[in-house]
């Protein structure tokens, strides 16, 4: 997310076929939980190495924002990340500021994670118009942005500027009865691997050096994005992977009986997509926790310190290619 290009990150979402919810199972998460928790906290005991880092002598400028009621994002669940990329040499900080020409014209890359509506408002917009076209301007210019949300409240809060980037977003979380993480019996852990057509070739995925090439990544409770029609998704959805909506609450029908989800084919979605716009490039991420290293009080693992999947280098590969390396 530097330097001469910046770019963005988002999540989109798209309607497709229907089916019953008693076809499939969720997993363990349910509709509406918060994909951060009291008790999930940055694990302490990773500490990423960067053999070779990137920028040694140039350090492109990048702000990570903390300004749109995501500011414990920034500085508890994100500092596994922000710590591997600043050893990269990135130099990163945290916004405190709206968006305008003038707060984001000295960086390279500006980063934006689980932005909301104010409390009790989560789902409202999290950024103003003005914030919006803002963004997209300087995007557009030459900026990278790395928009990361996981479901509703996020992905609703965050839809006013995804949709300045032709960019849909939907309020579910995503589930696959096939793709997931058999370890935790959790089918909104989704793998996506090389092998099974899921990661797909961009430069994200290939890196630049043979030893940057990723073939594994696991997600932990997103949900689903589609991007531009020139947008590649590196992280792509499989046909058996479905988004979990909210009910349709019908005219009439009162607060009775609790209402079913619905679940929707996810097929021809994503968790990751890349484009670029005018001069500038944009990442959409629809799943916070794959770049982060979390644990719970019981010892289970979320993000980068997830043994046997590539997404440590993930986060490098995204920042590479947003800042233009």
């Amino acid at each position: 997310m530097m330097w001469r290009a910046n770019i963005l990150l988002l999540v989109i979402s798209l309607t497709c076929e229907s089916i019953t919810s008693s076809q499939y199972t969720p997993g363990k998460k349910s509709l509406g939980e918060l994909p951060y928790s009291n008790s999930q906290q940055a694990d302490s005991n990773f500490k990423p190495t960067v053999t070779h880092p990137t920028y040694v002598k140039v350090h492109p400028k990048v702000l990570f924002d903390g300004a749109h009621n995501n500011s414990s994002v920034s500085l508890r669940q994100y500092a596994p990340f922000i710590s591997l990329t600043s050893k990269d040499g990135y130099k990163i900080t945290t916004g405190t500021e709206k968006f305008s020409t003038g707060s984001l014209k000295q960086y390279s890359v500006l980063i934006i994670v689980n932005a909301s509506g104010p409390e009790g408002h989560r789902d409202a917009p999290a950024f103003t118009d003005e914030e919006c076209d803002a963004v997209r301007d300087w995007v557009s210019r030459g900026g990278a942005l790395l928009l990361v949300t996981d479901q509703a409240p996020y992905s609703a809060a965050a839809s006013s500027l995804s949709k300045r980037f032709g960019v849909d977003l939907t309020i579910g979380y995503t589930i696959d009865k096939v793709h997931y993480n058999k370890d935790a019996n959790d089918q909104t852990e989704l793998v996506f691997t090389r092998a099974d057509g899921l990661v797909v070739n961009h430069p994200i995925t290939n890196g630049y050096h043979a030893d940057e090439r990723i073939d594994r990544v696991i997600s932990f409770t997103g949900t689903s994005v589609k991007g531009p029609t020139n947008s590649v998704a590196f992280l792509k959805l499989s046909d058996t992977a479905f988004d979990v909506l909210p009910a349709e609450i019908k005219p009439g029908s009162g607060n009775g009986a609790a209402q079913e989800p619905r679940l929707v084919s996810a097929a021809g979605r994503a968790q990751g997509v890349a484009f670029e716009l005018g001069k500038g490039r944009a990442v959409f991420l629809s799943e916070a926790a794959m770049l982060t290293a979390q644990v719970t009080p019981q010892g289970v693992n979320f993000g980068m310190n997830v043994a046997g999947f590539d997404n440590s280098q993930l986060a490098l590969n995204i920042m590479h290619w947003l800042s233009g390396k």
